[in-house]
């Protein structure tokens, strides 16, 4: 009678060990090695609003990855105050130091991330509103430069998943009729980013609304542009987001 019992309990938790391979599988999956170059200003950097180094937007999107199924990969070539020429330099100019590792870096990734842009436009910034009628020249030179960039990252790795940031803006602190006049060149920057992705096949990340909900928290120094450590992770959020929707695309 006991050798019966140990007979229907073996075969018992024999059966139960069998209706789960789900389980073990997933707890002994191997992760996917997963290759992630970041591109951009001192957003992809991680600059701080006081100043410091700490982790950018890249960051948090490259924990996100670990947390699920890949061995991610980063390499940041974020750099503060980078502008589209800043890019390009290091793309097509030999003679760049960063341009042999930068084009390795990105023939081998999976995934590739650009934040640039607003660095070009605040540099015209005091010509623009002394001028308003060069508003438009700026801005088409930033997409030409961006058409350009995200041109030879196609073919440097034809395929690869590149998704392009839109910027926020970066003086919430400012009085509503100062941001009046800024608010306009802001739109037609992101309105140029998002159609030169698109023109490309890339996709196109907005942050403009997702910082404006807090943008006080996100953005805390009157004296400075940058993201809290809080809005860098919600724009990382946000790519997540992107990716997810767009991986099989």
């Amino acid at each position: 009678m006991k050798f019966n019992k140990l007979i229907s309990s073996s075969i018992l938790i024999s059966s139960l060990i069998l209706s789960l391979p789900f389980a073990a599988t997933a707890k002994n999956a191997v992760k996917e090695d997963f290759d992630y170059v970041a591109l951009g200003d001192s957003l992809a950097a991680g600059q701080t609003p006081y100043k410091e180094l700490k982790a950018g937007y890249p960051d948090y999107l490259a924990s996100r990855f670990a947390q699920s199924q890949y061995n991610i990969e980063l390499e940041n070539y974020g750099f503060s105050g980078y502008r589209t020429t800043d890019i390009l330099n290091e793309l097509y100019y030999p003679t760049n130091p960063k341009y042999a590792s930068l084009r390795a870096s990105i023939k081998d990734a999976e995934l590739v991330t650009i934040g640039i842009g607003a660095n070009d436009l605040l540099a015209n910034l005091t010509k623009i509103q002394q001028n308003p009628a060069l508003a438009p020249g700026v801005i088409q030179g930033i997409g030409n430069n961006l058409f350009a960039i995200l041109s030879e990252i196609d073919r440097i790795k034809p395929g690869t998943k590149v998704y392009v940031m839109g910027y926020y803006n970066p003086y919430p602190h400012l009085p509503e009729d100062q941001q009046a006049a800024l608010l306009p060149l802001l739109d037609g920057l992101n309105r140029v980013i998002e159609t030169v992705a698109l023109a490309n096949g890339d996709e196109f990340v907005p942050t403009a609304e997702l910082i404006k909900k807090y943008e006080k928290k996100y953005v805390p120094n009157p004296a400075d542009i940058h993201l809290s450590l809080e809005g860098y992770e919600a724009i990382a959020k946000e790519f997540w987001k992107t990716y997810l929707k767009t991986r099989n695309s």
